[in-house]
């Protein structure tokens, strides 16, 4: 054993650690505590006091042999070592050598755990924790806890989740803000994605988006190092809490029942248990750190998903595997869409609301939410009068391709529909085009419009439709994007301020030469 361990053993008896703790800490034997502390003692009442000599081993005659192999293989392994002694007429056991070499070459010392300890409203911890849960009604399913502690009080907001993405993040955390009414000054987090886009060596690189979320409440979210856990010790323990108590022995039907025995769970369990540090109930040190969390704003931050999406042929738009009508005069357009946590909701070119649907559950695929009034009507002049100024805004030809269209072929008014949906992925010339030239050739069909776009269109890819629908949107609302300018226009202001720095040295050598001449 060398000297620094021995000093350690003595510092944490004198800490008042007991035997069994300084040697779970130091990762020694206890019988090996116990005698260096006896030496210690011994040595402290005088040089009379006579320390009896280690018991002569098994493996002493082994001792060179033993050195040796260190010197060559620092690394060796207790195991390896045996075998090697073994060859050599060792006749002891693995124990032995393991001991012996502990004894050569001790462990790394483990440092302990500092607990530290927060003012009132200083400091929260989040983290998710996922699950496999047997409901009896939905099967089994993976769900994923989203916890939430205000580390002064240890008051707990718990709530499981079918994602961990942005959305849901920001969606639990104002109810845990709720739940709280407020709110601490700092969050601590893992650097998952929601919060840490990437590092900057041991620099964290925040999403810009969960700190602009994080603005709007006035808090400072912090990452906490890699591969240390136990800097969040205050979310991570009651995870454990969680298993043994509300997990266990329980039965639930479903992912909303599992929350409704959450919520009952976190009033008449979480927030009322003697909890094991403070000695105090979280509900009661809740009420004292109340006072000093920060205040909620009037208005929550917006968690709703805005994107674009295009009109299919039939009327619908696509969004997670469900379809949702929109008025059937939209195929083929591109909308802006927003998604809160109950609503879908689609607007026009002109941003007004034109459809609004209740969001399919995020487990359900292959579902339709249908409007009746926007399916086309029994009128059919009016049916007629819209897709002919749909066809006249694509190209002047339009209205009398349109107008041929119907009166040659049976299901006009539906191949005019599909000639529209062609925009999603052609665009606006090239479909305008690919009319004309069949109006020109007499030549009223879907099937020809098709045969001239696979000849001499490009298609494009939805990103570049969409990409060209929000330039538009920008273009009506603010004017056109301020374009990149020229490097030689830089040149310029960079001779210009080479000129300014020249001026008060030439000043200068003005203002000398005088003195010079005296």
């Amino acid at each position: 054993m060398n000297e620094l361990t021995r000093n350690e053993i003595i510092r944490l008896w004198y800490g008042r650690a007991s035997i069994r703790r300084i040697a779970k800490m130091l990762a020694i034997n206890r019988k090996t505590v116990d005698q260096v502390l006896k030496e210690h003692k011994a040595a402290r009442k005088g040089a009379g006091a006579v320390v009896a000599p280690p018991r002569p081993s098994i493996i002493d005659p082994f001792r060179e042999n033993i050195a040796q192999l260190l010197e060559r293989y620092p690394d060796i392994t207790a195991v390896r070592l045996h075998e090697e002694l073994k060859s050599l007429g060792f006749p002891g056991t693995y124990s032995t050598v393991k001991e012996r070499l502990r004894d050569i070459k001790p462990r790394s010392k483990v440092l302990p755990v500092v607990r530290v300890e927060t003012g009132p409203g200083v400091q929260s911890q989040m983290d998710y924790s996922p699950y496999e849960i047997d409901f009896t009604e939905e099967g089994r399913c993976k769900v994923h806890a989203f916890s939430y502690i205000l580390s002064h009080s240890r008051r707990q907001y718990l709530h499981f989740t079918e994602h961990e993405d942005f959305t849901t993040t920001i969606r639990e955390h104002q109810r845990a803000f709720s739940h709280n009414k407020g709110l601490a000054a700092t969050c601590l987090y893992d650097s998952f994605k929601v919060v840490v886009t990437t590092w900057d060596g041991e620099q964290p690189i925040y999403n810009t988006r969960f700190l602009a979320f994080a603005t709007h409440y006035g808090f400072k979210p912090w990452a906490c190092r890699r591969r240390r856990p136990q800097t969040k010790g205050k979310i991570e323990r009651p995870f454990g809490f969680v298993e043994t108590n509300l997990l266990n022995a329980r039965k639930f039907r479903s992912r909303a029942h599992l929350n409704e025995v959450t919520a009952w769970w976190l009033a008449n369990v979480s927030d009322v248990h003697m909890h094991r540090e403070t000695k105090r109930r979280p509900i009661d040190l809740y009420q004292e750190e109340l006072p000093y969390l920060l205040p909620l704003p009037e208005h929550d931050y917006d968690t709703a998903i805005v994107l674009y999406r295009i009109v299919g042929v039939e009327g619908y738009i696509a969004y997670l595997q469900n379809l949702y009508s929109v008025p059937w005069e939209r195929i083929g357009e591109a909308l802006p869409v927003r998604v809160t946590e109950n609503e879908l909701i689609v607007y026009g070119s002109d941003i007004v609301e034109i459809a609004r649907h209740e969001l399919c559950p995020a487990t359900i695929s292959g579902q339709k939410r249908e409007n009746k009034s926007h399916r086309p009507g029994a009128d059919d002049r009016l049916i007629y009068e819209v897709l002919k100024q749909r066809f006249e805004e694509l190209v002047p030809q339009g209205g009398f391709f349109l107008e041929r269209l119907v009166q040659t072929r049976r299901y006009g008014k539906d191949e005019a529909n599909r000639i529209l949906s062609l925009q999603a992925s052609y665009s606006r010339k090239d479909l305008g085009a690919a009319i004309e030239r069949a109006s020109r050739y007499r030549a009223f069909s879907l099937a020809v419009i098709e045969r001239i776009l696979a000849a001499q269109a490009q298609p494009r890819t939805g990103i570049d439709y969409l990409e060209n629908e929000t330039r538009k949107n920008l273009r009506r609302i603010g004017g056109d994007p301020v374009p990149p300018r020229s490097t030689v226009e830089y040149q310029k202001l960079l001779e210009d301020k080479e000129a300014a720095d020249e001026r008060p040295a030439q000043c200068d050598r003005n203002n000398d030469e005088p003195s010079n001449l005296a």
